[in-house]
């Protein structure tokens, strides 16, 4: 069995839409804390020399969203209200959507944008393959090359709203992208948005999740390292955040037959 790192790095030195910072306590720090603490709260004195090279445990804080890094949005994301009831948060989807068969898709040759339907369809149609409800499809923009740059928030391709209703109407829940969204880039659904003031064009792949509900993993990587194009399976399941729209995930393939 091969294992498959499909995660972009949580990395505070890259670019990022919304604030990610990394506080790192040292080992040095963490004796001083743990001396603080005992005495603040038990009453008890323990002097931080005393320790290992007077050191004790580290710890990081880390301020950041739940759409940073790889993630998965669950249904909660896309609003309040959906056509089939409340929209679940993602500490309360089941788990089993999260370890399933998967197949990798090539979307390397669109341009920047959203592809429609038949372009999943032929896509589906190279690797030969037509997903079983609850397969888990991963589309490879190769955006994630351009991870930490500016750039990879407006360089790559998304979904229009007909491919993520095809893929649902085969039974996929969960749909993967090494992009950045799901959907085209902002900069592209806004300035389409402005030619055609047509709502429909307003984040329409996210929008599906109101009508029908899927989950989206969001920011993979590595899914060129993927042997073959379906035979594997995904893990993915994300951190139960109470309340969340949204968790983070280590995305792994698991390949049978091959070598570590």
């Amino acid at each position: 069995m091969r294992i498959i790192d499909l995660s972009a790095p949580v990395d505070a030195a890259g670019w990022e839409p919304e604030p990610l910072t990394l506080t790192t306590m040292s080992a040095a720090d963490g004796a001083k804390h743990l001396a603080a603490e005992m005495r603040e709260h038990f009453g008890m004195e323990i002097d931080p020399a005393d320790l290992p090279d007077g050191e004790f445990l580290t710890n990081d804080t880390v301020s950041l969203t739940t759409h940073t890094g790889t993630h998965i949005d669950a249904p909660a994301h896309y609003g309040s209200r959906a056509a089939y009831g409340r929209p679940r948060t993602i500490d309360e989807l089941p788990v089993d959507w999260f370890h399933r068969p998967g197949v990798v898709l090539d979307l390397t040759s669109a341009p920047v944008g959203a592809v429609d339907a038949d372009f999943i369809r032929d896509a589906l149609a190279r690797v030969d393959y037509r997903p079983a409800p609850m397969d888990i499809v991963l589309l490879h923009t190769g955006a994630d090359r351009l991870a930490g740059s500016q750039r990879y928030f407006t360089d790559f391709v998304g979904l229009d709203a007909s491919a993520v209703h095809h893929l649902l109407d085969l039974g996929v829940r969960v749909i993967g992208t090494d992009a950045f969204s799901l959907d085209a880039p902002f900069t592209h659904i806004i300035e389409r948005y402005q030619r055609t003031r047509n709502r429909a064009d307003l984040w329409p792949a996210h929008m599906a999740g109101r009508q029908r509900e899927f989950c989206q993993i969001e920011r993979l990587a590595n899914l060129d390292a993927l042997p073959r194009p379906h035979g594997f399976t995904v893990s993915c399941p994300p951190v139960k955040v109470a309340g969340a729209g949204a968790g983070w995930a280590r995305a792994i393939a698991l390949v049978p037959g091959e070598a570590d």
